[in-house]
């Protein structure tokens, strides 16, 4: 949480190897998006993370190179293909109407990776030094007054576009903001990093090689995640995909029970939990009943919720035991889900 002077950061961060370091970048971000210029109403709470994520990732790039910066470009923009799959249409716009509801609902990746994608193309298409121009005098602008969407688009247009009508077609400003899913000048990253990556996911999980074969020592962390996050096209919800042979080969091979990386352990206990892989339910415990972040608690309740008579009861042992540590956001999501204990 980034107050003001003092950020509280999850303990889920720290993984031996300074490879989650784009969290602390985040919170620290927040100084300027967020704290400095803030979004008004929780409709437009993409106005404080799209901006946020943005800078992140231009702060990677600073620390670690292009590279590195465009890997984790990708990461996001998987995550939000997924996303935009499964909400509802007008929730993946990026100014939401959130009247009678909970301001929750609008905390998922559209406000941080839509958000993001829309300032990338931005810089894209108008040129960094341009844009970064226009970014500081925003802030300056801005500062210590909250800001809507509105507000944003009428400081774009008066002091980057400047009336220049090619430029504003172009920008496809209003389809980023107002509009469902991705306009038409959206476009992906891509990182040549990851293509050994691939070819080594299509080696394990489709042709069946031995897990021997990966060369996971040689991989950055964000190289993992990519490795643990292939799926086959046209995956069937609950559809087993891997033989017990192999997760167990995987498992072991890796040495992901003892994972000190919560976002590769994380990615490891979606693929085991789904397929009712039991050597990993205490993994799986242990983590849930460790820490209380969010992102990585529901999701996984809601993997074993998926798994009906085999994961239901697990959820609902573990949901007992952890439920009292929960900040009560999380703890409101999962009891949404399983049931208060």
């Amino acid at each position: 949480m980034e107050n003001p002077k003092l950020t509280f950061a999850t303990p889920t961060i720290i993984a031996g190897d300074r490879s989650l370091v784009s969290l602390v970048a985040h919170e620290l971000a927040h100084s300027w998006s967020g704290n400095l210029v803030t979004n008004a109403t929780w409709n437009d709470f993409w106005l404080n993370e799209g901006f946020t994520t943005y800078f992140e990732n231009r702060i990677m790039e600073s620390l670690y190179g292009h590279d590195r910066a465009v890997q984790e470009q990708v990461l996001s923009w998987d995550g939000l293909q997924d996303e935009l799959k499964t909400l509802p249409a007008a929730d993946t716009r990026l100014h939401l109407d959130l009247k009678g509801r909970d301001p929750d609902d609008g905390m998922n990746t559209i406000a941080y990776d839509k958000g993001s994608a829309f300032l990338r193309t931005i810089e894209r298409i108008a040129g960094r030094e341009r844009f970064d121009a226009w970014l500081r005098g925003y802030f300056d602008r801005n500062a210590y007054r909250p800001m809507t969407t509105a507000m944003f688009l009428d400081d774009i247009r008066a002091n980057l576009v400047k009336g220049d009508a090619a430029l504003e077609a172009e920008l496809q400003l209003d389809a980023w903001v107002y509009q469902p899913g991705l306009p038409s000048n959206a476009v992906a990253p891509v990182s040549h990093a990851f293509e050994p990556v691939d070819a080594a996911a299509l080696a394990f999980f489709r042709d069946k090689g031995p897990a021997s074969a990966i060369p996971w020592a040689d991989w950055n962390t964000q190289q993992r995640q990519r490795f643990l996050g292939w799926r086959p096209e046209g995956l069937r919800a609950n559809a087993d995909w891997l033989t017990p042979a192999q997760l167990a080969d995987l498992e072991s091979t890796l040495n992901l029970a003892n994972e000190g990386n919560s976002e590769l352990t994380f990615a490891w206990l979606q693929i085991a939990l789904a397929h009712r892989y039991q050597p990993a339910v205490a993994t799986a415990e242990k983590f849930l009943t460790s820490q209380g972040r969010r992102k990585f608690v529901y999701p996984l309740f809601q993997t074993l919720w998926a798994e009906g008579d085999w994961g239901r009861p697990i959820a609902r042992r573990i949901y007992a035991e952890a439920r009292p540590l929960y900040h009560p956001v999380t703890s409101g999501s999962v009891d949404d889900l399983v049931g208060r204990p």
